[in-house]
């Protein structure tokens, strides 16, 4: 996995699944522009319809102890990625969107 792949993390201790920007894997541990899986239909429509500003997506960084997995977010046969969803409904792909906030 390769700086600016999109990723889904999965966490344990507590669990938690988060979607995003790879950054950077180290053995200290993993740094990525993302957020809750659980929250990606409702950044997606704050996109979509922003009230004031544009939003980007927080830097995170989770120690090595905390990951569990790694998983690219990749397509599966006919079910579209995460990133795929995004960039069809924003209408650009999650690494232009978040260029604007670089």
């Amino acid at each position: 996995m390769e700086p600016h792949s999109v990723v889904v993390v999965s966490l344990h201790s507590p669990k938690e699944r988060i979607w995003g920007e790879l950054s950077e894997i180290t053995v200290a541990g993993v740094t990525l522009r993302g957020i809750d899986l659980n929250s990606f239909d409702d950044f997606i429509r704050q996109v979509m319809h922003p009230e004031g500003e544009r939003i980007g997506l927080p830097t995170l960084f989770f120690p090595m102890q905390r990951i569990e997995r790694i998983a690219l977010d990749e397509a599966r046969g006919s079910i579209p990625s995460l990133a795929e969803k995004f960039a069809l409904k924003v209408g650009q792909t999650l690494g232009d969107y978040l260029a604007q906030f670089a």
